[in-house]
C-alpha cells in the first residue's frame, strides 16, 4: 500500500534533507592557505641592509687613481695648515672681547657714584621658578559603584561568559534562511503532486517545515530526524478531525438508518456488504435496502450478498423510486426491531443534476442517522474533489477509503480527510468481507516509514 509515494517520498526526503545540510553548513578553513594569504597575514621583516660597500656591485666602481704621496702625509700637512690659520684669528678675538668688557663697566662705575646721594630701591629679584609639581593623583574611592556602571559591568560579565556558549551554539546549530527553503523545497512539492497530494495539504506540510527549519535552531547532527519528525508530525495533524466509533454510535438508536454514497465504480456496494458482515461479528442484527434501481444488475449484485451473510434484503423493481424502497426497508427494520438499515444507492457525479437532486430527496425522506462517502483511493485528486461536491450538496458524515490495497500513490488517503474535515472511519484492503480495516493515522505514517 502507497508503495510509489512511499519511494518518492522517501528519495524527495533525501535530497531535501541533504540540500539543508548543504545550505546550512558554513564554510571550513582551508589546511593550506595561499600565499597571498600568508603575505597579508604575516608581518613584513624590514630586509638586512648591508654595508655601502657590498651594495654597490663591483662592475660601477671606479679603480682609484694612485697617489703620489701616501695619504697619511697628505693629512697631516692640510692639518698644520688649518692650524696656523686659526691661530692668529683666535688672538684677535679675545682682544676684542676684552675691550667690550671695559667699556661696559665705565658706566656702571659713573653711575653709582651720581647716585649715593639718593639711593634707589633695590631691583626686583626675580621670582624662582616653582619647582615642579606632580599633579595630583586621583583619589581612590572606595565606594561602591553606582547602578549603571555595576549594570554595565554585568552586561560585559555576561558577554564575557556567554562567547563560548555562542561560540558553540554557531558551530552546532543552525537555521535556513526563507529564500533557501523555498528553492530546497521545490523537490519535495513536485514529489508530492505526482502523487495526487492535494494542493492545500502541500501547503500545510511546507508551512510546518518552514516554520520548524527557518524559525528554530537544530544540532547540525540531529537535522534529518527533525527533518523527519516534523513531516511526521505535519501529516498526523491532517487528521485531527472530530472521529467516533460506529459501535457505539449504533448502540444509542434503534434502528440505525445508514446511507452510502459516492460516484459510479466507487465500491459502495461491495464495502456495503463488508461493513454489514463486521456488524454481524460484533452482534448487531442488519437489514439492507436495494435503493440503486438505475443501474443495470445493482440488485443481483446485493442480493448476492445478502445470501451469503444471511441478510434479509429489501428491493423492488428497477426504475421505482429509490426513496420508496429505503423508506420499506425502515419500515421492516422497526417492525422486526433489527439494529442496522444499510441503504445502498446509484453512483452518480455531482454534476449530474437530476441525479443529486433524487439523492436529497431520499435522504430528506428518510433522515439517516449516518451519511458515508465511499471514496475510490487510486482516483487521488478526484476523489478528493467528488468528496468535498458531495458535502457541499448533499452533506457527509464519515469517509470510507476504498481500494487501497492497489493505491500506490496514496495521495487521497493524505488529503481527503484535510479537505472534507470529515473523519475516515474504514479503509478497503482487499475484497474479501473481512478486507475493511478501522482506519488510524499510524496506519498511513507506518505505510510511508515515518
Amino acid at each position: 500500500m502507497f508503495g510509489f509515494l512511499k519511494k518518492k517520498l522517501s528519495g524527495a526526503l533525501k535530497a531535501f534533507t541533504k540540500k539543508v545540510e548543504e545550505e546550512t553548513q558554513e564554510p571550513q578553513p582551508e589546511t593550506q592557505p595561499d600565499e597571498q594569504h600568508l603575505e597579508h597575514e604575516r608581518p613584513i621583516k624590514p630586509a638586512p641592509t648591508a654595508p655601502p660597500q657590498a651594495q654597490e656591485s663591483p662592475r660601477k666602481k671606479k679603480r682609484p687613481k694612485p697617489e703620489k704621496t701616501p695619504p697619511h702625509k697628505k693629512q697631516a700637512k692640510q692639518a698644520r695648515k688649518q692650524a696656523r690659520q686659526t691661530e692668529p684669528k683666535q688672538e684677535q678675538h679675545s682682544i676684542v672681547l676684552d675691550k667690550e668688557q671695559e667699556q661696559r663697566k665705565k658706566p656702571t662705575l659713573e653711575a653709582s657714584q651720581t647716585t649715593t646721594a639718593t639711593p634707589r630701591p633695590p631691583p626686583p629679584t626675580p621670582k624662582k621658578p616653582a619647582p615642579y609639581e606632580q599633579p595630583p593623583k586621583p583619589q581612590e574611592t572606595t565606594s561602591e559603584p553606582s547602578q549603571q556602571t555595576k549594570s554595565e559591568q554585568e552586561l560585559q560579565e555576561e558577554k564575557g561568559t556567554s562567547f563560548f556558549g555562542r561560540l558553540k551554539e554557531a558551530f552546532t546549530h543552525t537555521t535556513l534562511s526563507p529564500e533557501k527553503f523555498e528553492n530546497i523545497f521545490w523537490d519535495l512539492e513536485l514529489a508530492l503532486l505526482e502523487n495526487n497530494v492535494a494542493v492545500e495539504v502541500i501547503e500545510k506540510i511546507k508551512n510546518d517545515l518552514k516554520d520548524e527549519l527557518t524559525n528554530k535552531k537544530h544540532v547540525k547532527r540531529n537535522l534529518e530526524q527533525a527533518i523527519k519528525q516534523r513531516l511526521k508530525q505535519s501529516i498526523s495533524e491532517l487528521f485531527d478531525v472530530p472521529t467516533f466509533q460506529l459501535e457505539n454510535k449504533i448502540k444509542q438508536k434503534k434502528p440505525f438508518i445508514i446511507t452510502f454514497i459516492g460516484v459510479n465504480g466507487s465500491g459502495k456496494t461491495t464495502n456495503m456488504a463488508k461493513l454489514a458482515h463486521r456488524l454481524q461479528q460484533q452482534g448487531f442484527s442488519v437489514v439492507m435496502a436495494a435503493a440503486d434501481t438505475f443501474r443495470a444488475a445493482a440488485i443481483q449484485q446485493l442480493e448476492e450478498h445478502a445470501t451469503k451473510l444471511g441478510i434479509k434484503l429489501i428491493k423492488h423493481e428497477y426504475g421505482s423510486d429509490p426513496a420508496a424502497v429505503a423508506y420499506d426497508a425502515i419500515a421492516h427494520a422497526r417492525s422486526k426491531k433489527i439494529d442496522v438499515v444499510l441503504i445502498d444507492t446509484a453512483g452518480r457525479l455531482h454534476s449530474n443534476d437530476n441525479l443529486m437532486n433524487e439523492l436529497q430527496k431520499l435522504i430528506r425522506v428518510n433522515k439517516p442517522d449516518l451519511t458515508i462517502f465511499v471514496a475510490e483511493a487510486t482516483t487521488g485528486n478526484d476523489a478528493v474533489e467528488q468528496a468535498r461536491l458531495f458535502n457541499e450538496r448533499v452533506g457527509i458524515d464519515a469517509i470510507i477509503l476504498a481500494k487501497t490495497d492497489v493505491d500506490e500513490k496514496g495521495g487521497a488517503a493524505i488529503s481527503i480527510s484535510y479537505i472534507t474535515k470529515k473523519p475516515i472511519l474504514f479503509i478497503g484492503t482487499g475484497q474479501g468481507y473481512n478486507d475493511l480495516q478501522p482506519f488510524t493515522p499510524e496506519t498511513i505514517l507506518h505505510s510511508l516509514e515515518l
